[in-house]
């Protein structure tokens, strides 16, 4: 049986990450000028799996207005995911959400 200071400890350690990778959401989609919406969207969904894709369009609809034939578009899009990758391995398992 687990006692309740333990829970109390848990709880708070849980209630401080998640208030965290809110906090480090935030950061990374303004530091990298992200679509916020669809950012969100993404992060969720990546925490919900545990891991970030780079298939499908949804990485590329978070990253700002760039085209694809701008020799900066893949540095960027690869250096998001790698944040992104970095951010979801970080802040797997500890619930909340991206708000």
């Amino acid at each position: 049986m687990t006692s309740p200071i333990k829970l109390g400890i848990i709880d708070a350690f849980f209630s401080f990450a998640q208030e965290e990778q809110q906090r480090e959401a935030a950061a990374l989609i303004e530091g990298e000028n992200l679509n916020q919406e669809a950012a969100k969207r993404y992060i969720t969904a990546s925490l919900k799996r545990e891991y970030a894709s780079e298939n499908g369009t949804e990485l590329n609809a978070i990253l700002p207005k760039m085209s694809p034939l701008n020799p900066q578009y893949l540095t960027k899009k690869q250096g998001v995911f790698q944040k992104i990758a970095a951010f979801v391995e970080k802040f797997k398992g500890v619930g909340g959400q991206i708000l």
